[in-house]
């Protein structure tokens, strides 16, 4: 039924337009999901880095983006059509992929809240505490990745990168930048 793939840097896994017959699970690696906007570049509408891809085909005639590899690693390829019929067979298995749904509009919802703020320092401290694990956040894919999802150049990421590290707001390791303990949020309970 389900089948691993590795996952190379420059795949892609489908297209716009074709006929959905697979969804993945990251367990490694990054894949986007893009579409080419007006002006031809390419528009990032999700990042993966661990979780489901392309779950939204289930009740689609076509995938509307495009799922391009852009770092390295291994995927779980799922057969669309199994899924489906499992789905409807069995309602605490279909619960149980609701709550992972709305855990994913819940991380939407917030990236649409980082892309609100202004400035890149406010963008990137937002993703930290709201995408970061514990105060870090990995960046295992690289700063350019990390600039096109904060949707600010590469350029200006570095400058922010340096003025935080520089005022002790951040600090980075390699593959990750974390807030220092002291100013870490703690999670509600």
């Amino acid at each position: 039924m389900s089948s691993q793939v590795e996952l190379h840097k420059g795949d892609r896994l489908f297209l716009q337009r074709q006929r959905p017959k697979h969804m993945y699970f990251v367990v490694v690696g990054e894949i986007v999901l893009e579409r080419t906007g007006e002006q031809g570049h390419a528009l990032v509408l999700q990042r993966v880095r661990q979780g489901f891809l392309a779950e939204a085909s289930l009740q689609s005639v076509s995938y509307h983006c495009d799922a391009v590899v852009t770092a390295p690693g291994q995927a779980i390829e799922l057969p669309i059509e199994p899924l489906r019929v499992e789905l409807a067979a069995d309602s605490d298995f279909a619960l149980r992929w609701i709550g992972m749904l709305n855990a994913e509009v819940r991380r939407l919802r917030a990236q649409c809240e980082r892309m609100s703020l202004k400035g890149v320092n406010e963008r990137l401290l937002h993703m930290i505490e709201t995408e970061g694990v514990d105060g870090r956040l990995r960046t295992a894919s690289g700063l350019k990745s990390l600039a096109t999802e904060l949707a600010v150049s590469h350029e200006a990421l570095y400058r922010a990168l340096a003025g935080l590290e520089k005022a002790g707001v951040i600090f980075r390791e390699p593959g990750c930048i974390a807030l220092p303990r002291s100013t870490r949020h703690s999670p509600p309970e």
